[in-house]
């Protein structure tokens, strides 16, 4: 996996079940499982993010958005659980974050249950947001909303991203995704397979990995043309490419090692752009 977010934008990961988005976002915020691990390096704002670093940077700089609402405190009213404390400015402050996001003072004495299923995802996000981030992780923060709450919710991480902080978005729904993100970056098997800007979705002939294209393909508004095969499971990748069983255009060399490519602005692991270059 490779991928970056700078500030002020918001970058869209996008990919099926088990390509290892949710993976990411806890390996960055540290929070991996006790049997999980995770090798190579993760970098913020130059310097290398080490346990000892993430903790003091956890909660405060660097902010996870889960994507379960199951993550609120049952036990706890939703404005001490948003300020993180019961001192009058950390309550004001999730006063202000609540505000925000139209949710009313009545709902500072609520427990969670209390909640609508789209007022808790609007409480999550008050969360992250009520010390003023500079990373934002979204993990599926939209499942079970309907169109319009989706668009919703996302644009409250649009906001986040336009007032300069860098806001990472891990969502299955690439539809959604190009609605408010600047970048996609597309995992396959736990691999980035390519890196796009919005814009190159407007032609599918500028995308360039054909994962990335079958992705497109397989939106409602394209017709539900779906991809004939499955993701592999970890413990039974072919070598090489992941993609490679499945791609129309596989070769021997595409069971080799596939180096990433630089191509039109964005980032491709494909041996086609590699064997041209």
């Amino acid at each position: 996996l490779s991928l970056k977010v700078s500030r002020g934008e918001m970058v869209a990961v996008v990919g099926s079940s088990g390509s290892g988005k949710s993976l990411l976002a806890h390996a960055v915020m540290g929070v991996l499982p006790y049997n999980g691990s995770c090798g190579g390096d993760i970098y913020y704002k130059g310097k290398q993010l080490t346990t000892k670093r993430i903790k003091q940077l956890r909660g405060n700089k660097i902010v996870l958005v889960p994507q379960s609402v199951s993550y609120l405190d049952p036990l706890m009213k939703v404005g001490e659980q948003v300020a993180g404390g019961k001192d009058r400015i950390s309550l004001e402050k999730s006063r202000k974050a609540l505000t925000r996001y139209g949710l009313d003072k009545e709902v500072d004495n609520m427990y969670p249950f209390e909640l609508s299923g789209g007022m808790a995802r609007r409480v999550l996000i008050g969360t992250a947001v009520v010390e003023k981030p500079e990373l934002v992780i979204a993990d599926e923060p939209t499942p079970g909303l309907h169109m319009e709450a989706a668009v919703r919710v996302l644009s409250h991480f649009r906001e986040i991203a336009d007032e300069g902080a860098g806001v990472l978005l891990i969502t299955h729904d690439l539809e959604l995704a190009l609605e408010v993100a600047d970048r996609i970056v597309v995992f396959y098997a736990g691999t980035t397979v390519e890196e796009a800007k919005v814009t190159d979705f407007a032609d599918e002939t500028l995308l360039r990995h054909p994962y990335t294209r079958a992705l497109y393909e397989a939106l409602p508004g394209r017709g539900f043309a779906a991809l004939p095969g499955t993701q592999p499971y970890v413990k039974d990748l072919p070598a090489g490419c992941p993609f490679a069983p499945r791609c129309a255009d596989r070769r021997e060399a595409c069971d080799g090692e596939i180096p990433v490519a630089c191509v039109r602005g964005g980032r491709v692991r494909c041996i086609l752009y590699t064997e041209n270059s």
